[in-house]
């Protein structure tokens, strides 16, 4: 079975939610791993638990020196060494920074699986593993917006807010704004700016 490396970039994006990896829905295999930068003190304590759960799969990189681009040539030294020509395995480099582009697209061509992803929720078949719940879910956020009628909230701040409130504060910050998209892609609201407008 093909392994699902998941790099992250952690000086880059801080996910506070590992369980879609956990949960997923087909059974793949993950093998975690958070880079973190030399002036990076602390990590929340929930990321090293769920950290934690998946054991021998899970690991830090701790960078030791500092300057510009270091953590990224760390990623770049653990990408070739796990990634090699004809291997099945998945390589997602958790990342905004689109330095990593050229490198990525020079292993696609030697026939390697690799994608950049801004967040965890830019994983495609995380979102289709829970298509139901995720439809289910925003089926709620309507129904509970609606019932608010002109005290819906107006901010995609406040939106999201909302939305955390009512799935007990459980949700990370890639779930939520997966949920406010689909929001979008219901054609429920539209986004100015900061801005949330509901259509009729």
């Amino acid at each position: 079975m093909a392994t699902h490396y998941v790099l992250i970039d952690y000086e880059n994006v801080q996910p506070k939610n590992l369980a879609a990896l956990k949960d997923d829905a087909k059974g793949r295999s993950f093998r975690v791993i958070v880079f973190v930068g030399a002036n990076q003190g602390k990590i929340p304590k929930d990321l090293v638990f769920e950290m934690q759960s998946f054991g021998s799969d899970a690991d830090y990189i701790e960078i030791t020196g500092s300057g510009k681009n270091a953590l990224d040539f760390h990623i770049a030294y653990y990408l070739g060494k796990f990634a090699h020509n004809g291997s099945e395995d998945h390589f997602h480099v958790v990342s905004r920074d689109t330095g990593f582009d050229p490198l990525i697209r020079h292993l696609q061509a030697s026939g390697i699986h690799v994608e950049r992803r801004k967040g965890l929720f830019e994983i495609p078949w995380l979102e289709v593993a829970e298509t139901d719940p995720f439809a289910e879910q925003i089926d709620k956020i309507v129904q509970n917006f609606d019932l608010q009628g002109k005290s819906r909230p107006r901010k995609v701040r406040t939106v999201k807010t909302t939305i955390n409130n009512l799935f007990g504060k459980s949700l990370s910050d890639e779930q939520l704004e997966s949920l406010v998209q689909g929001l979008k892609g219901r054609n429920y609201i539209a986004v100015e700016g900061e801005r949330v407008k509901y259509k009729p």
